[in-house]
């Protein structure tokens, strides 16, 4: 019998926490993190004061593609300029959830098995994805490709 992980509330919280953190004491702007489990459900989401109403929306996008797709948004956006109608499309039928842009990476168990996903907006793509893994990390998981 195999069993199966799940991302828990606890460690979708602990991932934002510290993702929130990194961001603040690396100076940048407001964030957005959002969490996703294995589904492409929403665990859990905070947008930091003085966000705009778009940084959930767009994290979620990331985060949505990345585990739709297993891989991190940034290796969807280098496949999407080598395909771009094949994106287009996945855009279109995903009815704009999917976002291929970097600032999302899978998060992994140990073993490899993807529990879902985090993403982040407010900063450039590499700082998205930069605090991503590091809030990944501290949860005690992998932030993975």
């Amino acid at each position: 019998m195999t069993t199966v992980s799940t991302l828990s509330l606890s460690q979708a919280n602990q991932i934002i926490e510290s993702a929130l953190q990194k961001s603040e004491s690396a100076g940048y702007k407001p964030m957005a993190v959002v969490v996703l489990d294995a589904s492409g459900d929403i665990r859990a989401v905070q947008r930091q004061d003085g966000a705009s109403m778009f940084r959930v929306d767009v994290a979620k996008g990331k985060a949505w593609g990345a585990v739709a797709m297993g891989s991190s948004s940034r290796l969807l956006a280098q496949r999407a300029k080598d395909n771009p109608n094949f994106f287009l499309s996945l855009a279109a039928t995903s009815n704009g959830r999917f976002l291929p842009q970097p600032g999302a990476v899978l998060i992994r168990t140990p073993t490899g098995e993807i529990l879902g996903a985090v993403g982040a907006s407010g900063g450039t793509g590499d700082e998205d994805e930069l605090i991503c893994k590091h809030g990944v990390q501290a949860a005690g998981l992998v932030a993975g490709d």
